[in-house]
């Protein structure tokens, strides 16, 4: 099973292209900020490549709110967890909300299968009190427990490990290997630090473990993508784990790590690695700041996004998965100061970035 990743680049970029035009006019037309600064950059609303697409900065749903429906039309509203008092806010409509539900579904199929599995949530249900207004970490234990059945919230609201609770549900469904989800800095603080503190190990070989987000702490604190994953093997005995890279702005649209350890780009979502100082398109192997586009944005114009991120695109089409795409890798946050640099840009229009 690899759809959605079965298109080959020309196939894809034709039929991604046309997704992506669209949403650009029907953002200009429908948003007077995004318009704004798409005309001050010169950009195409219909472009003629990918690479051209016009993209904003995703530090501007810091700083205004971006949306192209009527406010009555907001089903549901995002927010990151954004620091020094700064989040994102995102609005959601009931058809965008549904698209990014259904891509999300897609996209993790060729991973855990269809079947669902009983799911343990490394998190507290404490996450989702608020169900109009969601964190990103709401947002993502919604969006992915929906692979799950027999939720079981590992953590307690103090954010300690359930143990006994824990136990008591592996072994209820010992017969069934078992899902289990939670952001990458929290399963390694509040689950892996203490089973490691109190010597617990447990033997989920049969399991999958999906993991996504909170990369920046662990890199604080020097903890490589391969260290976590030779961590968690040892203390509980994954075989299965894979790593997301996305983002609140853009729920749904997320690269999933293969079976090789890539992520990769599926059919309605791409990247684009950009050159800090030209903002020109880099070629393949070269390190740059990540841009994601996705045809899933409707409501708020999030679908052609520079990143704060650095990364690499590895290759297109030939990985050794089987996956068609683009696969690349990501290397951490843009350093603060390089990031204040690039604050002023506003979007790009093909020609180079507006100032």
């Amino acid at each position: 099973m690899i759809y959605p990743y079965d298109l080959e680049k020309d196939a894809k970029e034709a039929e991604l292209l046309e997704r992506l035009n669209r949403l650009t006019e029907h953002h200009l037309q429908n948003c007077e900020a995004y318009r704004a600064m798409v005309s001050k950059s010169g950009g195409q609303a219909k472009a003629p490549a990918i690479e051209q697409v016009p993209f904003i900065p995703v530090r501007l749903f810091k700083m205004m709110d971006l949306l192209s429906v009527p406010r009555g039309e907001v089903a549901k509203v995002l927010t990151s967890s954004g620091t020094s008092g700064q989040v994102s806010k995102i609005y959601l409509d009931k058809r965008t909300a549904a698209g990014q539900t259904k891509a999300l579904v897609d996209v993790m199929k060729p991973v855990i299968g269809t079947r669902r599995l009983p799911m343990v949530i490394v998190d507290t249900r404490a996450v989702l009190k608020d169900r109009h207004s969601h964190s990103a970490r709401g947002a993502g234990i919604i969006g992915f427990s929906n692979f799950g059945r027999s939720h079981f919230y590992a953590l307690r609201d103090d954010m300690s490990v359930d143990w006994e609770g824990l136990r008591s549900f592996l072994a209820e469904h010992r017969e069934s290997p078992i899902l289990w989800f939670g952001f990458t800095y929290i399963i390694w603080k509040h689950l892996y630090m203490e089973a490691r503190a109190q010597g617990v190990t447990l033997e989920l070989g049969d399991s999958v473990l999906i993991h996504g987000g909170g990369w920046k702490k662990l890199q604080e604190e020097a903890v490589s993508a391969a260290q976590f994953r030779h961590s968690l093997r040892e203390q509980f005995g994954f075989q299965r784990v894979h790593n997301y890279y996305g983002m609140v702005e853009q729920v749904g649209s997320i690269f999933v790590e293969c079976s090789c350890g890539h992520l990769h780009a599926p059919n309605f979502a791409d990247v684009v690695i950009r050159d800090m100082l030209t903002f020109e398109p880099l070629p393949p192997r070269k390190q740059g700041m990540i841009q994601v586009l996705s045809s899933l944005p409707e409501s708020y114009p999030g679908h052609s996004l520079l990143t704060e991120d650095m990364g690499t695109v590895l290759g297109e089409d030939d990985c050794p998965c089987g996956w068609k795409g683009k696969y690349f890798e990501v290397a951490g946050r843009i350093p603060k100061a390089e990031l204040r640099g690039c604050s002023d840009t506003y979007a790009y229009g093909g020609n180079g970035g507006a100032r």
